[in-house]
């Protein structure tokens, strides 16, 4: 499996970017897809999950303001992130899990290389 993220950028405080990762490799469907991010010094954090249902996890801080999802066939999981702020600085990744949708970095089987997002005040 692989999986290549892209879309990140810079934007001001207030603005919205979409992150996109391509899945291939593997049964897209048979997958949970998950985004997490790590800022410089910080430990990865997760941030959004989205099972075969089609159902999303948030972490708190991303309730509300983004939304992931995933699109068949083009097996490709999207992070549409608005209202960015300056703490939302950070590399963003997505990963895979056999096992489903879940918050722990650990249970996550593939990852990809990420990309980046800066918010500026």
């Amino acid at each position: 499996v692989q999986l290549q993220a892209f879309g990140g950028g810079s934007v001001q405080a207030g603005g919205s970017l979409r992150l996109s990762c391509a899945f291939s490799g593997g049964a897209f469907s048979s997958y949970a897809l998950g985004w997490f991010r790590q800022a410089p010094g910080k430990k990865r954090e997760f941030v959004a999950t989205i099972g075969w249902s089609g159902s999303g996890l948030y972490a708190d801080f991303a309730e509300g303001r983004f939304t992931i999802s995933r699109g068949s066939p083009k097996n490709t999981v999207y992070l549409q992130m608005n209202s960015l702020k300056p703490e939302d600085t950070a590399v963003y990744l997505c990963a895979a899990s056999k096992i489903g949708p879940a918050r722990g970095t650990g249970l996550y089987d593939y990852w990809g290389q990420g990309t980046e997002v800066t918010v500026s005040s």
